[in-house]
């Protein structure tokens, strides 16, 4: 729930222009006629707040309607390229940055191997250099940019964009990367949990008809973002979706990077998988490896990733039942496998979950690839950006 006291206040004269956007960010062209009627103001009021639309570029004229008798009324319609977005996704081992539009389409991106152990100067120095280069291969310039979005391999306070005690990320603690950020692009900068990113860019691009959703990324770690109401939920430190660290039954033996032993992550990432096929005389250096002679046909990999989704769906089983989702999108490397993962995911949930909570939940592969992550920035930003009551202080 927003505390008025801290929320945006709407200057009156151009309260409710964000509304009007939000409208009309479906795609879908109206006149003045039907955006009053929707909204039930006064058609003088809505004439007012489409003209500052326009000139801020937002709307754009998208023809006229058959007229009835006289002038036909002109059409207006959400106008996605008008501003952008600078989406970075970065992992324990890599990077991904995108330029987009305001309907999440990518103009510009580029990807590298990147460790974010080098700390936190090193990798955000690589952010805003490419970032810089995106936009021009976009051929835009900063004053463009909505802000930028980032997320991080670890816990993150996404009130203030720091990390909190990330077990992979040496010197980020506390780091304050909106700030540093900021010092090189004056716009707002937003942060956010890597697998939190993922599940926006997800829900956005594919399955934006269904409000409450889980992402599960499987890969060098295990996490879960969760998309309730069409709104991501982080609870109240910004933890919720931390499955790795859940105990498995079984798995009392396994020690996990957090302290503990029997972790979800600590049987079923790419790292425990590759770790395991290593002690049999199978080198494997981490997800991708494994990922690799699953398709070469090994069977030692196949069915280490085949018990790592019943694992992964041993946990998720309790969370069907208590959270209730309409769809639970797999994504992150080993995923890249084919069907196994999936498979010991389904297999495990169907059996163990109660027959209310399965009777129309979907279990799909991601679709938005490798790009979801940065995309899923961009769009975290644009939704910020367009809130209604923040979207009318900047029309002010």
């Amino acid at each position: 729930m927003t505390d008025d006291s801290t929320a945006p206040r709407r200057p009156e004269g151009l309260a409710g222009a964000g509304t009007l956007l939000r409208l009309l960010r479906d795609g879908a062209p109206r006149t003045r006629s039907e955006l009053s009627t929707l909204t039930g103001l006064a058609r003088s009021t809505v004439a007012g707040r489409v003209d500052a639309l326009l000139s801020a570029g937002l709307v754009a004229p998208s023809g006229e309607t058959a007229s009835t008798g006289g002038r036909p009324p002109a059409t207006f319609a959400f106008n996605p390229h008008a501003r952008i977005a600078l989406g970075a996704d970065l992992g324990a081992t890599h990077a991904r940055l995108a330029v987009t539009d305001m309907a999440g389409t990518v103009l510009a991106q580029t990807n590298a191997d990147l460790d974010i152990a080098l700390g936190p100067e090193a990798v955000l120095d690589w952010v805003v250099d490419r970032g810089h280069k995106l936009l021009d291969e976009a051929d835009r310039t900063a004053a463009d940019l909505l802000g930028v979005g980032i997320g991080l391999p670890g816990p993150v306070e996404h009130s203030t964009g720091r990390a909190v005690n990330p077990p992979i990320m040496p010197g980020w603690d506390g780091f304050d990367v909106p700030e540093y950020v900021r010092r090189r692009f004056p716009v707002p900068v937003l942060v956010d949990n890597d697998v939190n990113i993922m599940a926006v860019g997800e829900h956005f691009t594919a399955w934006s008809d269904s409000e409450h959703l889980l992402f599960i990324k499987a890969a060098t770690g295990i996490g879960c973002g969760v998309i309730a109401g069409g709104r991501v939920y982080r609870g109240a430190q910004g933890a919720a979706g931390d499955m790795g660290h859940i105990k498995v039954s079984g798995a009392d033996e396994a020690h996990c990077r957090c302290g503990n032993t029997g972790c979800l992550e600590a049987v079923a990432s790419g790292a425990a998988i590759a770790a395991n096929l290593t002690e049999q005389g199978i080198p494997a250096r981490g997800s991708l490896d494994v990922v690799e002679l699953a398709r070469s046909g090994s069977v030692p990999a196949l069915q280490g990733i085949r018990q790592a989704g019943r694992d992964i769906g041993e946990v998720l089983a309790g969370a069907v039942n208590f959270f209730n989702p309409s769809i639970i999108v797999v994504g992150g490397s080993l995923a890249l496998a084919g069907d196994h993962l999936l498979a010991g995911v389904r297999e495990v949930i169907y059996q163990r979950s109660l027959p209310l909570a399965t009777r129309h939940l979907r279990i799909a592969a991601a679709r938005t690839g490798e790009s979801g992550g940065a995309i899923g920035a961009g769009v975290m930003v644009v939704e910020h950006a367009l809130d209604p009551a923040r979207l009318d202080l900047l029309l002010r």
